[in-house]
């Protein structure tokens, strides 16, 4: 069995692979067939993840989400907001707009 002194190069290969577009479940198996312990697998493959997630982007946008209906004939529909007074007046009715 490999000790966690090799907790690095571990590292690097998943970093390596998982850029590659391998899964993790493979490279695990991969490792373990090699005699690395599942503990230090695991650990390194953690670290991995931070060191990865520390060099992607950080979006400063939100996304847009827009909602839209359409009809039976695939059609947008566009639906006219309620005027203040129509709120107010559904409000005190007691009915939902």
């Amino acid at each position: 069995m490999r000790r966690l002194d090799h907790k690095r190069e571990l590292v690097e290969y998943f970093k390596k692979n998982l850029a590659k577009n391998y899964t993790e479940e493979s490279l695990k198996f991969a490792l373990m067939n090699q005699g690395y312990s599942r503990s230090a697998i695991d650990q390194a493959l953690g670290e991995a993840h931070k060191e990865i997630a520390k060099t992607a982007p950080i979006l400063k946008e939100k996304p847009v989400i827009r909602y839209e209906l359409y009809n039976e004939k695939n059609e947008p529909v566009k639906i006219d907001p309620f005027s203040l007074w129509e709120k107010v007046k559904f409000f005190f009715k007691g009915k939902k707009y």
